[in-house]
């Protein structure tokens, strides 16, 4: 059974940093791409930052510069370093996995990140 599940939310305040973490389990996402979404209230899930197997990284404009993701292969883990935080980024951030179809088939349960004004 595949899992994928995140740590490291919380409560910060604006200017502030947290670092997310996704461990994947039940499979190796070695050569696929591997990222995170965001859902905050009342508003559709959206696309954050994802790097491919082959260590290539994406991101969402509104993250950029900002944001930076990391994975550890050996780990089967991902992780999204989160700086500068607003309070619009206060959301629920998911991992995602293997987008080979076009759209993730892997997703973590997510992690709740509050942004304090």
């Amino acid at each position: 059974q595949v899992q994928l599940v995140e740590s490291g939310g919380g409560l910060v305040q604006a200017g502030g940093s947290l670092r997310l973490s996704c461990a994947a389990s039940g499979r190796t996402f070695r050569s696929y791409s591997m990222g995170w979404f965001r859902q905050a209230p009342g508003k559709e899930r959206e696309f954050v930052a994802l790097m491919t197997g082959g260590g290539t990284s994406n991101y969402a404009d509104s993250v950029k510069g900002r944001f930076t993701i990391s994975r550890d292969n050996a780990k089967n883990t991902v992780y999204l370093q989160m700086n500068s935080l607003k309070p619009e980024d206060m959301a629920v951030y998911y991992c995602a996995a293997d987008w080979t179809t076009g759209t993730p088939g892997y997703w973590g349960q997510g992690t709740q990140v509050t942004v304090s004004s």
